[in-house]
C-alpha cells in the first residue's frame, strides 16, 4: 500500500533534479541523467582537518587549516561548492525547496556514510538560525537536512539544545576576521544537563569554519567532548 501511495504521489508531484531542478524521468533518482556527470563529490585528496578539496595529492592540510587552528576535531563536506551547487543550495535555502534535503541526504549516506559510522555520534546538531531569520525563511535548511540524514542513518537530531541569540550578518559578506567578530556570543546552550559526548554539527556550506568553530566552542563549554561537522558543500 505504501509503494502504491508513493507511485501515485510521484505521478502528481514528480521528483526534481537537485542540481538543475528539471523533472526526473523514469528511474532517475535525485540527480538527472544530464547532471550526473556534473556531480562533484569531494574525494581524495582533501584536507584531513576540514575536508576541503586539495589540488595536490601529497598535501595533507589546506592552507587555511595550516594557518588557523580550529575548535572542532574534524569535518567533511559532500560536494564542491561550484556554480551548479551554488544554485541548488540557493533554491534549498531561499526558494522553499526543502525536498532537496532528501536528495542531499541520499548522497551523504552513499559517499559519507562510512565516515559518519566511524565517528559513532550521539546526535546530529544543526546550526541554528536566529528567530528573525527563521520567521522570514520559514525553516532552517540545516535542520531540514539533518532530519533527513538522521532518519536515514538512525541518528538522533537535537535541534533545541542550542539557540542563536545574536542575529549575525550573512557570513558570505565578511572576511575571516569580521566573521569571527560577527559570531562572538552568537550561540547559547538552553540546557543545564548536556549529556552528549560526541556530536556532528550539520550545516549547508563550509568556507572558513568560523560558524562551526563558534558553535563548537559553545558546545565544548557545555561539556561535549568530541565535535565533528558535516556540510552539504565546501569551498576549495
Amino acid at each position: 500500500m505504501k509503494k502504491i501511495t508513493e507511485k501515485i504521489w510521484n505521478l502528481i508531484y514528480p521528483g526534481r533534479c537537485v542540481l538543475c531542478d528539471a523533472v526526473l524521468a523514469g528511474k532517475e533518482k535525485d540527480v538527472c541523467r544530464l547532471c550526473g556527470p556534473k556531480l562533484q563529490i569531494i574525494t581524495q585528496p582533501y584536507c584531513m582537518k576540514c575536508g576541503k578539496a586539495l589540488n595536490k595529492q601529497e598535501d595533507e592540510y589546506c592552507n587555511d587549516c595550516l594557518l588557523h587552528p580550529h575548535v572542532y576535531e574534524q569535518g567533511r563536506s559532500l560536494l564542491v561548492y561550484d556554480g551548479i551547487i551554488k544554485k541548488s543550495l540557493y533554491r534549498f535555502k531561499y526558494a522553499g525547496r526543502k525536498e532537496y534535503a532528501k536528495a542531499y541526504s541520499h548522497l551523504a549516506e552513499q559517499y559519507l556514510g562510512d565516515y559518519i559510522n566511524e565517528i559513532q555520534p550521539d546526535a546530529l546538531i544543526p546550526v541554528p538560525l536566529h528567530k528573525k531569520r527563521y520567521q522570514k525563511r520559514g525553516y532552517n535548511q540545516s535542520e531540514v537536512f539533518a532530519r533527513e540524514l538522521g532518519a536515514g542513518m538512525g541518528i538522533p537530531v537535537v535541534s533545541k539544545m542550542v539557540e542563536r541569540v545574536k542575529n549575525t550578518l550573512p557570513q558570505k559578506e565578511l572576511d575571516r576576521s569580521d566573521r569571527q567578530n560577527n559570531l562572538k556570543k552568537a550561540f547559547k546552550i538552553n540546557r543545564n544537563d548536556v549529556k552528549l559526548n560526541t556530536i556532528i554539527i550539520i550545516d549547508d556550506i563550509y568556507t572558513t569554519g568560523s560558524t562551526i568553530d563558534a558553535l563548537a566552542a559553545t558546545l565544548k563549554e557545555a561539556g561535549v567532548q568530541k565535535i565533528y561537522f558535516l556540510t552539504i558543500s565546501g569551498g576549495r
